[in-house]
């Protein structure tokens, strides 16, 4: 499958060598930064590598866009350069705790289960049709970041390798707005003046 990832750190830089392990086709990576974990690794493994999404004509041919760790917004007309649009991982059972702060806020909230969502990116944050899901026990003693780097990040790389394997048989579900949550940044910064 040719691939497009747009993302950063950890996470996309894991997806990349996943993507590249299972033999696709990764034509090109948007990172924030060239000083980005993903950015670097794209250098070395010889794929091309932009830290700007470029306008939409000029992105390149895919048959899928995948989005881990990404702090943008991906227009339609960018969606629609791959053919099966763009995918995202959010960390949180979507349609609960939609938003950048998701982990902080579960952990905050005391809850004792999360999890990942596989969706289809659309115009809302974190609003598309769900693809897959996987959850995980929250431990007492977790922080936002322990929950990450054990349970969440790795989850996420296991939701992309099974789109990737199965996609043909999955069948997208609408998520149930009843139920949606949308948490706000976790810490908002101060005003300077």
């Amino acid at each position: 499958m040719r691939i497009v990832i747009i993302g950063q750190k950890w996470l996309a830089e894991q997806l990349l060598q996943q993507c590249l392990n299972d033999g696709h086709d990764v034509v090109a990576v948007f990172a924030p930064s060239p000083n980005d974990r993903l950015f670097q690794a794209a250098c070395e493994h010889r794929v091309s590598a932009f830290d700007l999404l470029p306008p939409a004509e000029m992105m390149p041919e895919s048959d899928v866009i995948l989005a881990a760790h990404a702090h943008v917004f991906i227009s339609q007309a960018h969606r629609e350069t791959a053919k099966l649009g763009a995918i995202g991982y959010h960390p949180s059972l979507l349609p609960r705790h939609r938003g950048r702060d998701a982990v902080r806020w579960v952990v905050h909230m005391g809850e004792k289960i999360t999890g990942g969502t596989l969706y289809q990116m659309d115009d809302g944050a974190d609003t598309g049709a769900i693809l897959l899901q996987d959850w995980c026990h929250i431990r007492p003693d977790d922080t936002a970041q322990t929950l990450w780097q054990r349970e969440l990040a790795p989850l996420g790389l296991r939701l992309f390798q099974q789109y990737l394997r199965d996609w043909q048989s999955i069948q997208p579900k609408a998520q149930d707005e009843t139920l949606a949550t949308f948490e706000p940044a976790f810490t908002l910064k101060k005003l300077s003046g």
